[in-house]
């Protein structure tokens, strides 16, 4: 049978169990004597996704790929490189302990948080200086190996590699390199490898995506001496790369002492013929033939006709895999009841790609024949999507046709605005506001569900969500913020709730995805062209501004974001999804300027998630993905404040970009880098308003006011004050009533004691 393998698995269960346990671990003050439950439950999904590989055909289990909260902070406690600022001790970190590097303590903010490559998944930034150690953590990652190997399974332990991990670390010493530390994270890697050979380890996943960016040739010398280091301790080694190309030097990574090597087929699939010219006679090639990203059925016919002839030259040299770990996609559809019969057809979440790779396995080693019924049943989901009249829509094609570049043109320019706006909203003096979201209280949640349970009519629950509507109003009078919000009560998600206004659009009942830690997202489906049918906020934003005399901001997301974090159909160029998604868009803003709302906040968290590893693939990419937000934003009056939002990403290398997009007020996360993301914008001399991000929404802690005093002081050091908006970092839907006030309290009062210095 040709050998087939996964590089992960999705780990927070099909009905998002791990996040459950999390959640209640928290809640209980994180005591050691509750940490049980929360373990078992670990241990549990762990078992029930072994096994289900096992069934599946699978030559490995995938172990070790598994983290509390995610992998690249599960890799720091492994080698022990924990921050010195918390003061603990790696070789007895507590499961209480690693969560405080995730979400901060009394003492300590949290560890800098942004996105894991090209993905709406996040990760813990490791933060490294020359004093950084590398002598061990906890036993957590062993003893999963352990847990896999007692089962019986035969098992591929998943590592970060040494150069991704250091390439995606930082230090926040001026000029100081990592790859002076590369010494010591070898040094600490031969001691994995070499307690893995002893547990008779055959082989070990290495994932070294960074392979895939522009790295230049210091770290490529990096790589080389790593590998050298690695590839002769008696193990053999599977380098595995993914979200792109390694072809400029795959010649130089094939020379490096490993036994196999994994490419992502999918998402660069004209990698192939360099590493076939340069694949070594005894190596493996683990090809990444089903997309590990999207939840589209694979076509098998198709990726049969593709690997035949590795199969014909390369024999068992060749394995099957998913371009990349199935983290990235839901854990099964059987539990998909309600989803229409023609689009499930379509679709194939983590366990269903288990079975296409035991179809292609199958094929390969048996024969087309014994195989027969699951590819004509793969041929006719292809057919069927083709054909179907749910997914072309003659009107949105032809208003696509139509756009012209002014369309995607504000009025004047960004000054002249800028005077019409001060002139009308009349602000004080850096402006406070929140970036959208406040509390999602149980109370709230019961309310949606009862409603979509048909238990609560739409009166009912209207009334009810106007009077969260009011309650946030005037809370968020009494705290004497600037610019208010409606707090989206009524939205679940912020992709999800507008995607189910959209047409276009499909729906899961259980198809979430780990974000990080315990949030999760559950991404909609775009399988046809999307438009607009009716307004979608203008009633309740409408609504809320009745409520004040101060500027309610009308909360929307952006084109760029709705399809980032939704999964997009495959069968048109992602830019043609965008432009649809930006005229739909672009209709709702009108309504709301039309409405009376005089500050409309078009989000783009994703925008720098989009970006292509590779520098020569951005210009490409920005220049559609920019165009779709100010198609979006450029259909309303010079007086209409266009507001936009980035989050969690590093925004420095794409700043002219983020300009073009000409927002009047960007705000962006700060925080957790202690406003070192800010200093680009400055260096850049950023043309428009801007609102970095002064506390942490995603830690517990309550900022001090002299804290957000210090952050306040900094920003103003590399924006002119005037320019300056005061803002979280993020939504505030996931934090409580108490803290959020505690919080908004203090970063009013901080904001009023830089007002006052600056008017002396």
């Amino acid at each position: 049978m040709a050998h087939t393998h996964t590089l992960g698995f999705p780990r927070i269960g099909a009905r998002r169990e791990l996040k459950f346990a999390l959640e209640s671990f928290w809640r209980d003050g994180m005591k050691a004597d509750a940490e049980a439950p929360l373990r078992e439950t670990g241990a549990a999904l762990r078992r029930r996704h072994w096994q289900l590989q096992a069934e599946h055909g699978l030559a490995h289990v995938a172990a070790g790929d598994f983290a509390w909260y995610d992998q690249v902070l599960s890799t720091t406690a492994l080698l022990g490189a924990l921050p010195r600022r918390f003061g603990f001790d790696a070789a007895r970190l507590t499961l209480a302990q690693s969560f405080e590097l995730a979400r901060g303590n009394a003492a300590q903010p949290a560890m800098e948080m942004t996105k894991w490559f090209d993905t709406n998944y996040h990760y813990l930034v490791p933060e490294l200086d020359a004093d950084s150690t590398f002598d061990g953590g906890p036993s957590w990652f062993f003893d999963e190996i352990g847990e896999a190997l007692a089962l019986g399974h035969k098992t591929r332990p998943v590592l970060i590699g040494p150069i991704t991990y250091l390439w995606l670390a930082k230090s926040h010493v001026a000029g100081f390199d990592r790859l002076s530390l590369l010494p010591r994270v070898v040094a600490a890697y031969q001691r994995i490898l070499a307690q893995l050979a002893a547990r008779g380890i055959e082989w070990v996943q290495i994932d070294e995506p960074a392979l895939c960016t522009d790295l230049d040739a210091r770290w490529l010398d990096a790589c080389d001496t790593a590998y050298q280091s690695l590839g002769g301790l008696g193990i053999k080694l599977l380098l595995a790369t993914y979200f792109g190309t390694t072809a400029p030097h795959a010649a130089r990574v094939a020379a490096l002492p490993v036994h196999g090597f994994h490419l992502d087929l999918v998402r660069a699939p004209g990698q192939l013929d360099a590493w076939l010219r340069v694949l070594p006679a005894q190596a493996v090639l683990s090809a990444g033939i089903i997309d590990g990203r999207n939840i589209w059925r694979t076509d098998l016919p198709a990726a049969l006709a593709r690997l035949r002839p590795l199969h014909d030259a390369l024999g068992d040299r060749l394995w099957l895999a998913p371009s990349c770990s199935l983290l990235h996609v839901p854990v099964s559809l059987e539990t998909e009841t309600r989803l229409d019969p023609e689009l499930r057809s379509w679709l194939a979440f983590a366990t269903e790609k288990l079975d296409e790779l035991r179809v292609l396995a199958t094929a390969l080693t048996h024969g087309e024949a014994a195989v027969a019924a699951e590819l004509m049943a793969s041929d006719a989901a292809r057919q069927s999507r083709q054909s179907s009249r749910r997914v072309v829509n003659a009107s949105v094609r032809k208003r696509l046709a139509a756009i012209t570049p002014q369309m995607a043109t504000r009025q004047s320019p960004f000054d002249a605005r800028n005077a019409l706006q001060r002139a009308s909203l009349k602000l004080p003096p850096l402006p406070t506001t929140t970036i959208g979201s406040f509390p999602q209280t149980p109370a709230i949640r019961q309310a949606r569900a009862a409603h979509r349970r048909g238990e609560l009519g739409a009166l009912a629950y209207l009334e009810r969500m106007r009077a969260e509507i009011t309650h946030a109003v005037r809370r968020q009078e009494a705290l004497g913020l600037d610019v208010l919000v409606h707090g989206e009560a009524e939205r679940n998600d912020m992709v999800e709730f507008f995607g189910e206004q959209l047409c276009g659009y499909a729906f899961t009942e259980n198809g979430w995805v780990q974000s990080y830690g315990s949030r999760c997202v559950k991404p909609p489906v775009i399988y046809g062209d999307v438009y607009r049918p009716e307004p979608m906020t203008v009633d309740t934003t409408r609504f809320a501004q009745s409520l004040t005399e101060r500027p309610m901001k009308g909360m929307l997301t952006g084109p760029v974001t709705m399809l980032q974090w939704s999964f997009v159909r495959d069968d048109q160029p992602r830019a043609a999804t965008a432009r649809q998604l930006a005229l739909a868009i672009r209709d709702e803003v009108c309504d709301l300027e039309a409405a009376g709302i005089r500050v409309i906040q078009i989000d783009e968290p994703a925008l720098r998630e989009g970006l292509p590893l590779r520098a020569s693939e951005w210009p490409a990419y920005l220049e559609w993905a920019v165009e779709a937000f100010r198609l979006s934003a450029s259909g309303v009056a010079d007086r209409t404040q266009i507001h936009t939002h980035m989050c969690y990403a590093e925004f420095n290398d794409i700043l002219p970009a983020i300009a073009a997009m000409d927002a009047d007020v960007i705000t962006i996360e700060t925080s957790r880098s202690a406003m070192e993301l800010l200093e680009g914008f400055g260096a850049f001399a950023y043309p428009n308003e801007i609102g970095p991000g002064v506390y942490d929404i995603h830690s517990p802690r309550v900022p001090e006011v002299s804290a957000i005093a210090r952050l306040l002081e900094r920003a103003c050091e590399v924006i002119p004050p005037e320019r300056l908006w005061v803002n979280p970092d993020c939504g505030l839907k996931t934090r409580g009533w108490p803290e959020t006030e505690a919080a908004l309290t203090n970063m009013v009062a901080a904001t009023h004691q830089l007002r006052a210095r600056l008017a002396a």
